[in-house]
């Protein structure tokens, strides 16, 4: 039997009555739907004007299966995600050993990751269905945390970005910036972020740097209100590795982030390494849009004027 894994922002009511239309699309062609058992207490635990009449009947029924994150990913062969970037990234977790491929409808704000419109629901439950898509792979990061004496201590990956902040809003970190393990820069700041080209879009846009494609196969290094001369976006290779240091004189913790959501404490001394991750995620797309028009239509950003190639088809 076929199964898709259900992944919804339980939080927001338009998310859980999209979820209804979902199920009732699998239902009609014989497509078992699979949730987690996290996402399965969080949908119960939701407040009784969010939910849909009959959902929790259907999550009950035999309809649904319910399970644990490991075995939802090996059931399935595609993931339908409602909801906005957030939950995309949560999704993610779930599915990223697995290679599963996953298709977001927004239900959030800008919504880079999510490429498909809740109005299109039963539209694009059909072509996921139906095969009538492509699979767009995205970079990501691999992060390793190391101790004062260089032992790891974590290891874990970004989709979006790795973001190495001071803890205490009142003061800062000192940290030393290595590329392809030669010091580059040191200085005070806020933090330092890495991101991946698809994060180009999140945390290290709004931070200044600048927009990667999503097919550059880069990274970036960008300093969060750094107090130096020289602490300019970096973009990185296929090849280099980044590493962050605290330095020893730091009186203050710091707080690694991986995409806004796993929090690693970091210490005097302590390193963070990251560079581009052998293992890709993968994307279903229903649309050859171009990235530029996304952005346009993302950040509505104005166009007025443009004239174009004359006779290119537009």
């Amino acid at each position: 039997m076929r199964r898709f894994l259900l992944y919804v922002h339980s939080g927001r009511a338009s998310a859980l009555t999209a979820m209804m239309t979902v199920l009732a699309e699998l239902g009609s062609r014989g497509v078992r739907a699979v949730i987690t058992d996290e996402q399965y207490e969080e949908i119960r635990g939701a407040e009784a004007g969010r939910l849909p009449a009959g959902l929790l009947d259907i999550l009950d029924s035999e309809e649904v299966d319910v399970v644990d994150a490991v075995s939802a990913a090996d059931l399935v062969e595609l993931g339908i995600v409602l909801g906005g970037d957030g939950t995309i990234l949560r999704a993610l977790e779930v599915v990223r050993e697995a290679e599963v491929p996953l298709h977001g409808v927004n239900l959030g704000h800008v919504g880079f990751l999510a490429e498909s419109e809740a109005e299109e629901l039963s539209t694009t439950v059909h072509r996921l269905l139906d095969g009538d898509y492509d699979i767009e792979q995205r970079a990501t990061l691999d992060i390793v945390v190391l101790d004062d004496e260089d032992r790891v201590v974590h290891t874990d990956w970004a989709m979006n970005d790795a973001s190495l902040e001071k803890a205490d809003r009142q003061k800062m970190i000192y940290v030393v910036i290595e590329i392809d393990g030669r010091p580059v820069s040191s200085f005070g700041c806020d933090g330092v972020l890495l991101a991946s080209s698809t994060g180009s879009t999140a945390y290290g846009f709004s931070a200044g740097g600048p927009i990667v494609w999503p097919e550059v196969d880069a990274f970036l290094l960008v300093p969060l209100a750094a107090h130096a001369l020289f602490a300019r976006p970096l973009v990185l290779g296929r090849s280099s590795e980044a590493a962050i240091e605290m330095t020893v004189d730091n009186r203050d913790q710091g707080v690694l982030t991986l995409d806004g959501r796993r929090v690693v404490d970091i210490t005097a001394g302590m390193r963070v390494e990251g560079r581009l991750s052998p293992r890709s995620i993968r994307l279903v797309r229903l649309t050859s849009t171009p990235f530029a028009d996304r952005l346009v239509e993302k950040f509505q950003l104005p166009v007025v004027g443009w004239r174009g190639r004359v006779g290119r088809d537009v």
